[in-house]
């Protein structure tokens, strides 16, 4: 790690590094052979532009493979709306390159710069760009490198030949909705599907979405900051609403196309595609409530489905990276409910038990699963917010733990692994960032062997967090507590309380690492105790404690915020009479819930960017919790926010960015207009030109100042 800026305040440092991701390693592939990784990373933890570097896993050489600068001339990117937009649904603050895609060979690379296509060669070291009609999105070469496919912002999808000699459509839109091989907005911001394309092994066929969102209804987003601008019209499938027809077809180079076939009107979404040499493509399906999915067979000559496996559940079902998948010898891999834990299942044997709840599956070799997980139950974790990287057997036997300080209980473990190496990255508490090693597979029994260690160029955190991890309560929730660096109870005596929460599905705060807890540790400093609290609904106890939720955001997770306050202050020096909560997204929802509906243990909210009506909220996430909102008028009432608005006593900050096309500011407008009706101060904090990301420095900073100043003033200190 690199050092930090010597007149850095932490919320600067923390909002200018994006949360010290800059410079840090990412986005790790490895060659079939072993012989090569490529992953990203820029030259310093103050520069954002990622550069495509290789490691040669023979020798631990580190290489530039592509350096945006060069390729561009020392220009600026140019970052065409879609490209924008599709960074905001994944999440990404960075710049340079920020993805990637390798041939069958793992020797090819293709990438998209300022919307154009550009290719390296990862043994030469020889980079060209390739002809294309650009601005194009998720350039993926061949399996042969021969040529690379891509999509572009006018809803082609195209075909480049790696030899510079040609560009031409292979589908292009036939209405102006219509994309080809671009994942829909529902499969980027809820099912963790970016891709709208996948080769055949052969590299003769594609599969592409068709995807029309003619039927999704038009929001339109301005920026009153800017009245001579004009809104940007957005396509939001509102939970009850219409969502975009996707369909999926089977495309040769030459033409030739294939609809693929499946009850779309049962199950209209689809969530996951595979396409390996192991055996047959694979698609998940899920029906609209997502109470029910197929994992379907594909015959890609003539589009048929065949349904080989069928589940259903009363709550609902995930869906999960890396499966459904093929073991090389044809057996179907997948993870599963249905034994009552998250277990991962190869063939007709479920492998795994209620002691580990499966996360992802990260790969399958020739007698091994490699998967992700945590603890299965409350009762049996033996530490909160522990990830590890496992590998088992395909019978369920020789369970060994991939863990680079030999403690994946007290650690959080992420990885890739193909040609006998695995790259695995670990995070520990008391250890800024995360250790990236790369390890040779080694025959059973051996000590690992190291390769390699990949250097992290991220800049230092100014502090140092100090989590106090604990199960909290008669529930066991898990929590951190954060007491201000140089505390002493004798002297201090009592702290005003900061609930820091997400609180909410797929949001897990309490975890075995150092950087993710910096914020709170920040907050701490200010002179609070502040407290993270994973209640029922956040992942990682098991299937039971996520869909406790089910119809009840408004209850469990509250209630458990609440829990888990009242305990700990049995322990911890927490002042019961000063209590404020914070949060974004549906942390935000949280903390507004919070002082209106129990201002007897809450005295002060801040609510960034918060869900205050659900039916404005998209439809797959929305509607996996909460139901239909024209089936389930009530619930969603219940859930909602504006029906509490008369209950308010407590000082309450609402923040949201003005441009955020996730939860739109209609969100916060609502919520502050029965507030008013009802007579209630409270606050709003407009951001111009913000979105559901925070990436603005100066914004990001000043954001953090202006809460603890709120806080203090509202709590008397």
């Amino acid at each position: 790690m690199t050092s930090h800026t010597p007149a850095d305040t932490f919320p600067r440092q923390y909002a200018r590094t994006l949360r010290y991701t800059v410079g840090a390693p990412r986005s790790f592939t490895v060659a079939p052979d072993g012989s090569r990784v490529a992953f990203l990373r820029s030259k310093s933890g103050s520069d954002r532009a990622n550069l495509l570097w290789t490691l040669d896993t023979a020798t631990g050489e580190e290489r530039i493979a592509a350096d945006p600068a060069a390729l561009l001339g020392g220009g600026e990117e140019d970052l065409s709306p879609a490209e924008k937009a599709r960074r905001e649904r994944s999440r990404e603050g960075s710049a340079g390159i920020v993805g990637y895609a390798l041939d069958g060979a793992g020797r090819l690379a293709a990438f998209a710069l300022s919307g154009r296509l550009f290719t390296a060669d990862l043994v030469t070291g020889a980079t060209a760009e390739l002809p294309a009609k650009g601005p194009l999105l998720d350039p993926r070469p061949a399996p042969d490198g021969s040529v690379v496919a891509y999509a572009n912002t006018a809803g082609e999808l195209r075909l480049s030949r790696a030899d510079g000699t040609g560009d031409r459509a292979l589908a292009e839109p036939d209405g102006p909705n219509v994309t080809w091989g671009q994942a829909e907005f529902i499969a980027q911001e809820e099912m963790s599907r970016s891709r709208g394309f996948w080769w055949s092994p052969d590299g003769d066929r594609l599969l592409a979405e068709r995807a029309d969102d003619s039927p999704v209804r038009r929001w339109w987003i301005a920026d009153p900051a800017n009245p001579g601008s004009a809104p940007a019209e957005v396509a939001y499938p509102a939970a009850g609403t219409p969502n975009a027809e996707v369909t999926l077809w089977v495309l040769d180079l030459h033409g030739g196309r294939t609809e693929v076939v499946w009850d779309r009107t049962a199950f209209p979404y689809l969530a996951r595609v595979h396409w390996s040499a192991g055996g047959a493509p694979l698609l998940l399906v899920q029906s609209r409530d997502q109470r029910a999915q197929r994992i379907l067979g594909l015959d890609p000559a003539t589009g048929a489905t065949e349904v080989l496996h069928e589940e259903r559940d009363d709550a609902w079902l995930e869906v999960f990276d890396g499966v459904p998948a093929w073991t090389p010898d044809g057996k179907l891999v997948r993870i599963s409910d249905e034994s009552g834990a998250r277990a991962l299942v190869v063939g007709d044997q479920t492998v795994t038990g209620a002691d580990l709840h499966l996360r992802s599956v990260v790969a399958v070799t020739d007698e091994e699963v490699f998967f992700t997980a945590s603890g299965g139950t409350e009762e049996t974790d033996p530490e909160p917010g522990w990830i590890a990287v496992g590998r088992i057997g395909h019978d369920g036997k020789r369970l060994a733990w991939e863990s680079s300080n030999g403690r994946p209980f007290t650690s959080v473990t992420s990885a890739v692994h193909a040609g006998g190496i695995t790259v695995r990255a670990t995070a520990e508490p008391d250890l800024p960032g995360s250790l990236v090693q790369v390890a040779r597979d080694l025959p059973e029994g051996v000590v690992v062997d190291d390769v390699a260690v990949i250097a992290s160029h991220a800049e230092t955190p100014v502090l140092t967090a100090r989590p106090v991890f604990r199960f909290a309560g008669g529930r066991r929730i898990p929590a951190a507590v954060f007491l201000p660096t140089g505390y002493d109870r004798e002297r201090d005596g009592l702290l005003p309380v900061l609930m820091d929460p997400y609180g909410g599905p797929h949001g897990q705060r309490v975890v075995q690492a150092h950087n993710p807890h910096l914020n709170s540790q920040w907050f701490a400093d200010q002179g609070f105790a502040v407290v993270v609290a994973d209640g029922r609904g956040t992942p990682g106890r098991g299937p039971a404690w996520e869909k406790s939720i089910a119809f009840d955001f408004a209850g469990a997770t509250l209630d458990d915020q609440v829990e888990a306050l009242q305990a700990l202050a049995e322990e911890f020096p927490l002042d019961l009479g000063r209590v404020a909560i914070r949060g974004w997204s549906y942390g935000g929802y949280l903390s507004a819930l919070a002082v209106l509906r129990r201002p007897d243990v809450f005295h002060v909210g801040i609510a960034g960017a918060p869900v205050t009506d659900w039916e404005l909220y998209d439809t797959h996430y929305t509607e996996r919790y909460l139901g239909d909102p024209a089936e389930r008028p009530e619930v969603y009432a219940a859930n909602s926010l504006g029906g509490y608005a008369a209950g308010l006593e407590r000082p309450l900050m609402i923040i949201h960015g003005l441009a955020d096309d996730n939860v739109v500011a209609a969100h916060t407008l609502r919520l502050s207009s029965a507030l008013l009706a009802a007579g209630r101060p409270h606050t709003v904090l407009p951001l111009s030109g913000v979105t559901h990301m925070t990436p603005q420095e100066e914004v990001a900073e000043n954001l953090l100042l202006l809460q603890v100043d709120f806080v203090k003033r509202s709590l008397g200190i």
